[in-house]
């Protein structure tokens, strides 16, 4: 059956040239205009509905070409793509890393451009070709230096009918579902273009071709549509029993890499704000919360090793009466850092820790750091963390949530740990200070509203700086605060324990949707190996 599903399509009756006739500078163009556009698609734009026009342009630019010029194609379009995206990485740092990530991410799209060269001549090419998208990013996000899947198509859709099937197959369904569109017009442009052919039984064909792929287009966010239907809405407050959580952003003195020069002014903000909220509270215009949520670096002077530091907080979370999750930078073990989460209880002080699974390479450690200096001396300014090896499920003041501190958001598997493991909400400690007034927070926070639809929770985002946000199980904003502007949030926020289908089958969908596309590839590059061996054998 799969032998008959991807066999190679048979050949066009038109002479080659006029399969050629889309020569390399239009074809270059196209691959570049569609990575240009997928961007704006993303957080900074939101003009979510244009992502299919990403791969779609990347398909037709690949359309019955060769590996070689796959590869090509694939690479304009991931720099035209990946190089504006990322540009928030060189805010502070200057061009040589970002622009080094971003050729780094569009190798990975050249690759899928080869691959969609090679299975384009394949029967029912748009279904392998959306699932060889979901296979790139699956490469991507995973591998050298545990990957950095910044960027999937999934992450683009933070409203509109396709979100919903984050709760069925995660990021990866709605990436296949957006890659599928896209592919789908693609096949329909293609099939509409031959109706001007001579040939009347082409034209037949093509007619046909061109309204099955236009009723898939209008098929696939019809079911996402559908799928809406029996998930939670906008509600933060239903589902389960309540909590009162606080959010506290308290703002740095400066942008960029120097945010935490005055450390002790990041400290004082946060305990500012709580101060401030907890007068409110005894005033009885503000409920009490039964938790405060600090971002990450909101403590970057070590409570443990300095006392006054300790006594600060200590003297927070007594006047707020409530258990305070502080973010925190430790000093240890030996040479190292610790990005830490730390549960700060009125009565007993530091309690229960998280530190950060999955540290930024070149953020948060440097690899091979003498060669890397090299290229900039930024490195060194860099002091290596250690990376944690315990899920961040803390139970705090009768709350079970599951902590992610910053990047960890975009990891499939560590945002699935944390609900796998109990936590009725997510929470996301973050600091966004060292990328100033740029997309990055809007990208991040896209990435917590997919997270909620995918697993049926509410997410709470605390940021030093913004974008703090609580997020709704639908993904919708319920609160958001402004960069670089304090910020105090208090909400009850319902503490689930239901299941989504994506929770259930975890990496499946996207194991099986990038082996679909490797069976392709495989049946489209077997014939030309059987040919080399059998000249080989002759």
């Amino acid at each position: 059956m799969a032998g008959t599903l991807i066999r190679p399509a048979p050949p066009e009756t038109h002479p080659p040239s006029a399969r050629g006739r889309m020569r390399w500078p239009w074809r270059t163009l196209l691959a570049a205009a569609g990575g240009l556009v997928l961007v704006l698609a993303f957080p900074g734009y939101d003009l979510v509905w244009l992502a299919p026009l990403g791969p779609a342009a990347l398909a037709l630019a690949v359309r019955a070409q060769r590996l070689r010029s796959g590869l090509w194609l694939g690479l304009v379009f991931g720099l035209a793509f990946f190089v504006p995206l990322l540009s928030w990485t060189g805010i502070y740092v200057g061009p040589v890393p970002w622009l080094a990530l971003a050729v780094w991410e569009a190798a990975h799209l050249a690759v899928l451009g080869g691959a969609l060269a090679l299975t384009s001549g394949l029967r029912l090419w748009p279904v392998w070709g959306a699932a060889l998208w979901v296979a790139d990013e699956a490469l991507r996000g995973r591998f050298v230096l545990g990957g950095f899947p910044w960027g999937r198509l999934g992450f683009s859709q933070t409203e509109g009918p396709l979100l919903a099937l984050a709760a069925y197959g995660g990021v990866p369904l709605v990436s296949f579902a957006v890659a599928l569109t896209g592919t789908l017009l693609a096949a329909a442009a293609l099939a509409l273009g031959r109706l001007w052919r001579p040939v009347a039984g082409q034209r037949r064909t093509a007619a046909r071709t061109a309204a099955l792929a236009l009723a898939g287009v209008i098929a696939v966010p019809l079911v996402g549509a559908l799928a809406w239907l029996p998930l939670p809405g906008p509600s933060l407050t239903e589902g389960g029993p309540t909590a009162t959580v606080a959010v506290i952003q308290g703002d740095v003195p400066r942008a960029g890499l120097d945010f935490n020069a005055q450390r002790r002014a990041v400290l004082d903000n946060h305990v500012q704000r709580t101060l401030e909220l907890a007068e409110q509270v005894a005033a009885g215009e503000r409920p009490r919360p039964d938790v405060v949520i600090w971002p990450e670096n909101s403590s970057d002077i070590d409570p443990y090793t300095n006392a006054d530091a300790a006594r600060q907080i200590d003297r927070a979370a007594t006047a707020i009466d409530a258990p305070i999750l502080v973010g925190a930078i430790v000093q240890g073990p030996g040479r190292f850092i610790s990005n830490t989460a730390i549960v700060w209880d009125p009565a007993n002080g530091p309690g229960d820790t998280y530190v950060k699974r999955h540290p930024v390479p070149f953020g948060e450690y440097v690899p091979a750091r003498s060669f890397f200096r090299l290229f900039s001396s930024q490195v060194d300014r860099v002091h290596d963390q250690r990376a944690g090896d315990e899920v961040g499920v803390l139970d705090i003041g009768g709350v079970r949530l599951g902590d992610l501190i910053c990047f960890e958001v975009v990891y499939d598997g560590l945002v699935g740990d944390v609900v796998d493991g109990g936590a009725g909400m997510i929470v996301v400690q973050t600091n966004n200070a060292t990328f100033g007034y740029t997309d990055e927070s809007a990208q991040q926070l896209a990435m917590s509203r997919l997270r909620a639809v995918e697993f049926g929770r509410s997410v709470v985002v605390a940021a030093t700086s913004g974008i703090s946000a609580i997020v709704a199980p639908d993904g919708s904003i319920q609160r958001s605060s402004e960069l670089f502007t304090p910020a105090v949030f208090v909400e009850e926020i319902a503490q689930r324990d239901s299941t989504t289908v994506a929770q259930r089958l975890g990496a499946a969908p996207e194991w099986v949707l990038s082996a679909v596309g490797a069976a392709a590839v495989v049946a489209a590059a077997r014939p030309g190996l059987l040919g080399r061996r059998g000249k080989g054998g002759a």
